[in-house]
């Protein structure tokens, strides 16, 4: 697989699990089912003005996403049907931007994939500056803004948005290759009617309420898992879930351009 179709099928939740860096969760989906991963080609717009993206589209390379930072002044439509096509027609994967977009019924209709703060009628100037492939900053999910610089990379979908910054994309791949292979095994535990609290080794008793009895209470306290009806400690086999574990498959060994 390409870089680009590796990242779309692990996903967002577990890049970010892994040290990908979650932009904010006010970003979401124009249209259901919206994704793409992609080398990141950043877009400052002027308060207002969307004449960047215009520049952007033109020169951004085929097979990169535009990821655009309005300088706070959010509800404006910066991106409406005709940006998006035209990016869609010069090979844009997608675009996400930390403001407003409009027609979004044509922007699902023409399949490009955007990710905004919002939507908004009110139209965009074409008029300012801006910049182009220069860094930018973004809103992150946490207190400090998110650098973004070309050659970055970003993956998108319904559960959100993800920077994985350039020289950490290989080792980002194959810490969530291992988790998502050892996320499958808990998984497959759970279907077979084991505990989360057991697989997971949760502490029930701070929890106010809870109605477990003082025999699970006693063994909870002591590490043990409560038993299963073959007489084995339930989650036996399994660890539990860790944020990230060494890359162990071939994806995860595979060194990327970075």
């Amino acid at each position: 697989m390409t870089l680009a179709e590796t990242l779309s099928a692990v996903g967002t939740v577990a890049l970010a699990r892994c040290g990908g860096r979650p932009l904010g969760a006010h970003l979401f989906s124009v249209w259901p089912g919206a994704a793409f991963a992609a080398s990141a080609f950043p877009v400052r717009c002027a308060p207002g003005d969307n004449l960047a993206l215009h520049v952007a589209v033109e020169q951004a390379p085929p097979g990169s996403a535009l990821v655009v930072d309005v300088a706070g002044e959010a509800e404006y439509g910066y991106v409406d049907e005709i940006l998006a096509v035209a990016a869609h027609t010069r090979g844009i994967e997608g675009i996400v931007l930390d403001g407003c977009v409009r027609d979004i019924a044509a922007i699902a209709r023409c399949a490009m994939p955007v990710f905004s703060s919002g939507v908004s009628v009110r139209e965009a100037g074409h008029h300012a500056g801006g910049s182009v492939g220069q860094m930018i900053t973004m809103s992150a999910a946490g207190p400090l803004p998110l650098q973004v610089r070309r050659g970055d990379w970003i993956a998108a979908d319904d559960d959100g948005v993800v920077l994985l910054p350039r020289g950490q994309v290989s080792s980002i791949i194959g810490k969530t290759v291992a988790s998502l292979s050892h996320e499958q095994e808990l998984i497959d535990a759970v279907h077979a009617g084991q505990s989360t609290l057991d697989l997971l080794g949760l502490d029930p008793s701070q929890v106010s309420g809870w109605e477990g009895d003082g025999e699970h209470h006693s063994r909870r306290g002591a590490g043990a898992r409560a038993p299963r009806r073959d007489g084995t400690a339930r989650g036996e086999g399994h660890t539990p879930l860790r944020s990230c574990s060494p890359p162990h498959t071939s994806v995860g060994e595979r060194r990327y351009g970075e």
